[in-house]
């Protein structure tokens, strides 16, 4: 019996090609500013239009400016990239959130709080954190250049199918325990690879305790274990946060949507290709103690020692050690940081904000140590000031910024200095990733915060519990 994954992809599927790959309809497509000029430009040099302009969406994020009372530009190339954006939604027709939108932001911020995605649909965006909106029971796929050319000329997407894994999360979570913390255990139990060529459905009870804004967090890392997407079966959370959203239907379109979505499920005999089940009772905060997403440790937990890995892993394990300057055995709990970052596509939404802002309330900034919190969206920055988070951050020391991706990959020139050790809510944490020479720590918006008070890494149910 088919899969939730099956279901949506045989309903989408258009034909099929000589070479293997499959002809897959992208329901939506959403652009951003690094990638969407150089594939304006390939449709101009053939001639060609943007096949469905009513599906296609774009937003100015990787390298526009953070900073309070922006104006258009960023780093020094931003407005290249922002102009060139501009240009070619016009040309092309194409609805585009721009900088001073109301509506501007990241893309897998925006493309979910708006409607523009939906459940059982397919989902087409130039990056590769595409899967994000995966937490609404969405097919979505990062494409390049090229495939972004071909998607916004013919509305397809050439593919080769890939495999299922179903990751079944059994038991409950702890008070302070986020998604951020149950994605890392993922990618730290299944490794790098461990999703390479599949499809991965995330299921069991602690998916179905999740808010939606939880589930897009975990989505959006499903890339970090070589995953192809990741998704989450709609269910009653999903429509109700979905429901009035701008591009939801509404009136009888909406109740013969919610009658549809209701059959969006793997069937209870479907055949996966493989199964993990993690039990996450007991699962504490999570943090990377290395180079990749998948070096990870609880936060009671000591740096591990390479010589008691295989082969494989050991010469990695070695580098990742000396780049982060730490030592094998040593507790990650307490180790001084100098910067932190809470925003970026995986942690910049309401939920998130406001985790962190019920942590630094009444608390200040560690001496020393730089704060930064970046909304992911400008919707999400009304909702968030609405609430007064914006002064609970400024009033502890941290910077408040107008959404955009900023220091994820620092695009727009928000990086740290060579030296810097950063706790950041971001998805990646490779050397180098956000500034020559930085040391990230990936954690969630809480566990971020919890630094940046203490100006060490710092278990917040201590803090919490000791309101200190």
């Amino acid at each position: 019996m088919p899969t939730l994954f099956d279901k949506i992809w045989d309903a989408h599927v258009v034909g099929q090609r000589s070479d293997g790959r499959t002809l897959v309809y992208m329901d939506r497509h959403v652009l951003h500013e690094l990638h969407a000029p150089h594939a304006f430009q390939r449709l101009r040099e053939a001639g060609r239009k943007v096949s469905r302009s009513d599906l296609t969406f774009a937003c100015q994020d990787h390298t526009v400016s953070t900073r309070p009372g922006r104006d258009t530009g960023g780093a020094a190339n931003a407005t290249v990239f922002t102009d060139a954006m501009r240009k070619g939604c016009e040309e092309f027709r194409v609805r585009l959130f721009d900088v001073n939108d109301p509506e501007q932001g990241i893309s897998h911020v925006v493309a979910p709080e708006l409607g523009i995605v939906l459940p059982g649909g397919t989902y087409a965006c130039p990056d590769s954190h595409a899967c994000t909106v995966g937490g609404l029971g969405v097919l979505a796929f990062g494409c390049g250049t090229s495939e972004l050319e071909h998607v916004l000329a013919t509305q397809v997407l050439a593919l080769k199918k890939p495999k299922s894994l179903r990751i079944r999360l059994d038991g409950r979570l702890m008070p302070d325990v986020a998604a951020k913390d149950v994605i890392l255990r993922i990618i730290a139990t299944c490794g790098l690879d461990g999703g390479r060529g599949f499809a991965v459905e995330y299921a069991g009870e602690v998916i179905r305790a999740m808010s939606v804004e939880a589930r897009l967090t975990l989505c959006n890392m499903a890339i970090e274990m070589g995953a192809r997407t990741g998704f989450i079966a709609p269910d009653d959370t999903t429509f109700q946060w979905l429901a009035g959203r701008p591009w939801a239907p509404y009136g009888m379109r909406w109740v013969q949507a919610i009658a549809w979505w209701r059959m969006l499920r793997s069937d209870d005999d479907a055949a996966f290709d493989r199964e993990v089940v993690i039990d996450c009772n007991g699962l504490e905060p999570q943090i990377t103690w290395g180079t990749d997403p998948s070096q990870v440790i609880g936060i009671s937990d000591r740096v591990p020692d390479p010589d008691t890995a295989d082969g494989g892993r050991r010469d990695a394990m070695r580098r990742a050690i000396d780049y982060m300057d730490l030592a094998p055995g040593m507790p990650i709990d307490g180790l001084p940081i100098n910067r932190v970052f809470i925003g970026s596509c995986t942690n910049s939404r309401l939920s998130d904000l406001e985790a962190a802002a019920a942590v630094v309330r009444g608390r200040r900034v560690a001496d020393g140590v730089m704060g930064l919190v970046v909304p992911g969206s400008s919707t999400v920055k009304r909702q968030a000031e609405a609430k007064g988070l914006h002064t609970a951050f400024i009033e502890a020391g941290f910077a408040w910024g107008e959404s955009g991706c900023s220091m994820c990959a620092g695009g727009n020139g928000d990086v740290g200095q060579a030296g810097d050790r950063c706790v950041s809510t971001t998805n990646r944490n490779f050397e180098g990733r956000q500034g020559k020479g930085v040391r990230t720590h990936l954690a969630s918006p809480a566990m971020a915060a919890a630094a940046a008070v203490t100006g060490r890494i710092t278990d917040v149910r201590r803090l919490v519990a000791g309101g200190a």
